[in-house]
């Protein structure tokens, strides 16, 4: 790491005045019938940060010397779930096949995303911003397959870009608002929180833990195998299902607008 990142000190200033204030606010509750939508620390420090950003107080400078943080503090926190996932292993092997296909899940993107975006008018950026919840991995394989300045690029790129703004904030609230209104097990949403991307990961498994602190170490196993496993297969679901399904759903959708467009024209 560069020693002007380390020496940056504005920046780390910053950070630790946005942690102390969000720390010191706490985790607020608002119910919603039978349920409750946490707010936690981590979802006042993404909204602190993102309005700072637009401010004099941060420099362009300084926001590029904090990406390699982000990656520091993402990798401390896959070592401190290792050693919550070493003692509960029994437990998640017990969850079988259920851990294993929960990546199935990412393919919701393709048949509830896919033709609302080609509802709203969106060509083959459809293709990249629906194939999956487009986090590193998937970023590459778009790239590599269509090249960046493909609509398909561009595609991926605006949901990378959304996802990283306000796809924990979204996680965060939406997973501790489903586990305390239905009569799901906190464990599988614990499953579902692991999409291969770590601060969503954090967010959901937070406010899980924050919603039964009692099922903590349980919680942020499960998560934790769970985004793992998402990381190592989730590639290979993309190329082999995910983006060939996107491929062929894009089509017939496209093929019958234009049906319906020349019926509607005859007419």
């Amino acid at each position: 790491m560069q020693m002007e990142l380390v020496k940056d000190w504005r920046l780390h200033a910053l950070v630790l005045l946005i942690v102390l204030l969000t720390e010191w606010v706490g985790t607020y509750e608002i119910g919603v019938g039978p349920g409750v939508i946490l707010f936690l620390p981590m979802f006042y420090a993404i909204i602190i940060g993102l309005i700072l950003y637009f401010t004099p107080l941060v420099k362009k400078a300084s926001a590029k010397n904090a990406e390699p943080f982000i990656v520091l503090g993402v990798t401390l926190l896959i070592a401190k779930i290792g050693v919550i996932i070493g003692p509960d292993i029994g437990t998640i092997i017990e969850a079988g096949p259920a851990l294993v296909l929960q990546e199935l899940g990412n393919l919701a993107t393709v048949f509830i995303a896919l033709p609302v975006a080609v509802l709203l008018g969106f060509k083959r950026e459809s293709i990249g911003m629906t194939h999956s919840i487009a986090r590193e991995p998937n970023v590459g394989l778009i790239i590599d397959k269509y090249s960046f300045n493909s609509p398909e690029g561009r595609g991926v790129m605006a949901i990378y870009i959304f996802g990283t703004v306000f796809g924990a904030v979204f996680f965060g609230l939406l997973s501790g608002l489903l586990a305390t209104i239905t009569p799901l097990n906190v464990l599988s949403f614990a499953m579902a929180s692991g999409v291969g991307s770590g601060s969503m990961m954090t967010a959901a498994s937070g406010s899980l833990i924050a919603a039964f602190p009692d099922l903590e170490n349980q919680i942020a196993a499960y998560a934790g195998a769970s985004n793992l496993l998402s990381l190592s297969t989730g590639m290979y679901l993309s190329i082999f299902v995910g983006l060939p399904l996107t491929e062929k759903l894009y089509r017939l959708m496209q093929r019958r607008r234009g049906d319906d467009a020349a019926q509607t024209k005859g007419e």
